[in-house]
C-alpha cells in the first residue's frame, strides 16, 4: 500500500532500499537514540525498517520515511503505529518521531506529526492518537504540546517492552482525541 503525506516542507513515504543506510546511521547516533531503546546494528535497524513495511501492509500506516521536499533529503522516521503492548490506554494508536540530528531545531518532528495526526484523525478516522516518552525528554514532550496533546500524570505507566528497572520503563502518556482536534482544526488553533 503506498501513502504519500505531505507537508510544507516534508513528504512521509514508504520505506525505500535507499533509506536503509541513512536509517542505520541515525539509530547509531547516541543523540537521537538516548531516550530510546537502541538499534545496536544494521541487522536491528533494517528489522525496525521491515517491521514498520509489515505494519503499512496490515494496518495501512507505520512509522513511514521522512524526507525533506527540497532536495529530497532523509529526515527520519515519523508516523502512526498500533500499540503493541497491553495498558490501560489500549487498544491505541500512537504517534511518533525519530529526526536525525542535523534536522534538530528546524520545526520538522511537530509538522510531520501534524501531517500524521491529520491522516490518523481524517483518513483512518481514529478516535484518538496519544504518545509515549520518558519524563526527562523534554524535546519530545514540547513537540506532543505544539501537536495539541494532552497530559495527565494519572495516565503515567510502566512499559511494558522495557526491562524492569531500566531507566526508560517509566513513561508519561499525552492523549489528542479526534473531537479536540476537530474543534481546534476548526479554530485553525494547529
Amino acid at each position: 500500500m503506498e501513502v504519500r503525506l505531505l507537508s510544507k516542507r516534508l513528504i512521509l513515504r514508504s520505506w525505500e532500499e535507499r533509506d536503509r543506510q541513512p536509517f542505520a546511521e541515525m539509530s547509531a547516533d547516541a543523540s537521537v537514540m538516548e531516550y530510546l531503546l537502541p538499534l545496536p546494528s544494521r541487522d536491528a535497524s533494517d528489522a525496525w525498517i521491515n517491521c514498520q513495511l509489515a505494519h503499512l501492509a496490515e494496518h495501512g500506516f507505520c512509522f513511514w520515511a521522512v524526507e525533506t521536499r527540497e532536495g529530497g533529503a532523509f529526515v527520519g522516521a515519523v508516523g502512526l503505529l498500533r500499540v503493541s503492548y497491553d495498558a490501560h490506554f489500549t487498544p491505541a494508536v500512537e504517534v511518533g518521531w525519530r529526526i536525525a540530528r542535523a534536522f534538530w531545531g528546524l520545526g520538522y518532528a511537530p509538522e510531520a506529526a501534524n501531517a500524521a495526526i491529520r491522516f490518523g484523525f481524517e483518513t483512518l478516522q481514529l478516535p484518538e492518537i496519544v504518545a509515549n516518552t520518558v519524563p526527562n525528554n523534554q524535546k519530545s514532550r514540547r513537540v506532543m504540546e505544539k501537536v495539541a496533546m494532552s497530559y495527565n500524570p494519572n495516565d503515567d505507566f510502566n512499559h511494558p517492552h522495557v526491562p524492569e528497572e531500566h531507566p526508560l520503563q517509566y513513561q508519561v502518556l499525552y492523549r489528542l482525541s479526534r473531537a479536540r482536534w476537530l474543534s481546534l482544526t476548526a479554530s485553525s488553533d494547529i
